[in-house]
């Protein structure tokens, strides 16, 4: 997928001036917050379950390399080859090849952040492969022209059920229904026949189990068991950081994914793949394939971002903010949108190609609060900004104005005149409402709110005064 991150303000901009996504962003906070909050409320003791996920997912990427030979060997015992790809391109070309070696002409597909990563369908269709997506919400954004996901999750969920129901009528040549139910079912009629005639099946993993060599799979729809049971090859991609030492781990951490992400206790489907169909089976594929995507998650190993690797993609950190919650997911460019979006794609496309994202956060939090995996995505996106700012990757009058507080910051006697002056013209400006409408050099913050001028003494000044107040006041 070709990253478009370099033009979130103006995306985020279009994406505000538009009523009806504004309209459908609110299921965000009616299905899948509220949700969340209640599920992780039947817990007995939910800090201790992610304390205890948290410590796994620690020492799975503690000996990452360990686990993944692991996982190698072990799936190899029992028949999945197992393929390694350094960038993107090279994940797309082995599935390709995968294809061609076995005659492969028609492919379905079960939802995969990883494989949009490596923009897979274009290069399968580029191969005379035909790709069909059959998560439903990955359905409808490939019919609307390939439109790309806007949530991890909830794919189309900035879109609203007219809408589809237009685009269903349009693709399908069927009388235009509003049933939600009817719809289902006609999206079920059409995609049947794909899953019948396909000879690939294609996956992503939401883990990896290292002692059995097991790829674990979560839907609600049950459509991954059709495209691993009834094709004669199954292709698993995903990225290397998502192996698990052993099943136990994979139902600690299981407790919070369906949790987190749509507030459910277990998700409808939850599949458990080991190896391809050996004799007496009754299903299956005759081919099974993982093939591992490293795409920059080595380079976290060991550094100031590691903790990013433990994140198990659950969406709760978008569903959470403030600012996803305004301009949905497509504002972000890139395959993986808000809080955790605006870390990963510097982190995997280049602080460089990416300069807003550090910025698109209000840093209040929300999303480290109900994090499973307790990633602290506050402080990362700090990071980020203090990286932005060595490599002079900011305006440079933003450089400057920091430097210039920086300054004042460290010498105390300059910062106490700045508050005086700075009061003083503040009030000034806002004259006798006592609120600047317009504020020069801070467009982006004061066309949108108004400040209200400082009255009375600084800060420095109240704090000093209520130092000397007796121990009783």
């Amino acid at each position: 997928m070709q990253s478009q991150a370099m033009h979130f303000k103006a995306r985020a901009g279009q994406k505000l001036a538009d009523r009806r996504l504004q309209q459908n962003l609110k299921k965000l906070s009616t299905k899948f917050v509220s949700g969340r909050a209640a599920a992780i409320a039947a817990l007995d003791d939910f800090e201790g379950i992610r304390d205890s996920a948290v410590s796994r997912r620690n020492s799975a990427l503690h000996r990452l390399d360990v686990w993944l030979e692991r996982f190698e060997a072990e799936a190899r015992r029992r028949g999945t080859e197992v393929l390694w790809a350094q960038s993107p391109r090279e994940a797309a070309e082995l599935i390709v090849q995968i294809a061609r070696r076995h005659g492969c002409r028609q492919a379905i597909k079960s939802k995969s952040m990883v494989s949009e990563e490596i923009g897979l369908n274009a290069a399968l269709e580029a191969a005379a492969v035909q790709v069909t997506e059959t998560d439903l919400g990955e359905y409808i954004l490939q019919i609307n022209d390939g439109e790309p996901p806007s949530h991890i999750i909830a794919p189309v969920v900035h879109k609203d059920k007219e809408e589809i129901a237009d685009l269903f009528a349009k693709t399908h040549h069927r009388p235009r229904l509003t049933d939600i139910p009817q719809m289902t079912r006609e999206a079920r009629e059409v995609l049947r026949a794909k899953f019948l005639s396909a000879d690939m099946g294609i996956t992503g993993a939401n883990f990896l189990v290292a002692e059995t060599g097991s790829v674990a799979l979560v839907t609600n729809e049950g459509n991954e068991g059709m495209c691993t049971i009834l094709p004669k090859v199954h292709v698993a991609v995903t990225g290397i950081e998502k192996v698990l030492p052993t099943l136990e781990d994979l139902a600690a951490v299981m407790r919070l994914l369906p949790r987190s992400a749509t507030g459910q206790t277990i998700s409808n489907y939850f599949s458990i793949l080991t190896g391809p169909r050996i004799d007496g089976d009754l299903d299956g594929p005759e081919h099974m394939y993982v093939v591992l995507l490293d795409g920059g998650r080595s380079s976290l190993v060991g550094g100031a971002f590691q903790d990013m690797l433990r994140c198990i993609r659950c969406g709760a950190c978008m569903n959470h903010c403030p600012v996803y919650q305004k301009i949905g997911g497509h504002a972000y460019g890139w395959v993986y949108p808000g809080p955790m979006g605006s870390v990963l794609t510097p982190s995997y496309q280049g602080l460089e190609n990416a300069r807003d994202l550090p910025q698109a956060a209000t840093l209040c939090g929300q999303c480290e609060a109900v994090c499973p995996m307790k990633i602290p995505l506050p402080g990362l996106l700090r990071k980020l900004r203090e990286q932005q700012f060595e490599r002079q990757l900011r305006p440079l009058r933003e450089t400057w104005l920091l430097r210039l507080w920086g300054f004042a910051a460290r010498h105390p006697a300059v910062y106490r005149l700045g508050a005086r002056l700075g009061g003083r013209l503040l009030r000034l400006l806002g004259g006798e409402r006592r609120r600047i409408h317009h504020l020069p050099g801070v467009r982006g913050w004061a066309d949108h709110r108004d400040l209200v001028t400082p009255d009375g003494p600084t800060f420095k000044q109240q704090f000093a005064a209520r130092r000397k107040l007796p121990a009783s006041a």
